[in-house]
């Protein structure tokens, strides 16, 4: 399997998994930002979806969504939605910074992009950000 086809199912599996914990994110999250939980959530999908052709296109069968994903922590209250939607987008980012690196051309700007976009939404849902997102993400979970 070639770098850019390993990185694009790690890609994939954050996604699926995003769209699963937005799904809990929707549930908890107060009325002020479920309509923010929906937006991240249809651009999640959207994203999955592209993924799975990026691997077609690479010659891989895309890795299937899980029946269900364990939680980092306790998603109780709207706090703790809001928390998980930043550590969703922190996780993405760190897999699109691995696409960037293996990918070329087309796939690494639309890595780019993905990951771009999820360190936004990071800082939506933080209200912080961080200096290189992807990679500072990358290097405190080692």
């Amino acid at each position: 399997m070639s770098d850019t086809l390993a990185a694009a199912q790690a890609a994939l599996a954050a996604e699926h998994a995003a769209v699963y914990g937005y799904g809990v994110v929707g549930g908890r999250v107060g009325e002020a930002r479920r309509a923010e939980a929906a937006a991240a959530y249809a651009a999640h999908r959207a994203r999955r979806d592209a993924l799975e052709r990026t691997v077609r296109d690479l010659g891989g069968r895309p890795v299937a969504a899980q029946a269900a994903y364990t939680l980092p922590f306790a998603v109780s209250d709207t706090a703790a939605a809001v928390r998980l939607a930043a550590v969703l987008e922190d996780r993405v980012a760190g897999v699109y910074s691995d696409l960037v690196r293996a990918a070329r051309g087309p796939q690494r700007h639309d890595a780019a992009v993905a990951l771009r976009e999820a360190a936004v939404r990071a800082v939506r849902w933080r209200g912080t950000g961080v200096a290189f997102p992807g990679l500072a993400e990358r290097a405190a979970a080692r």
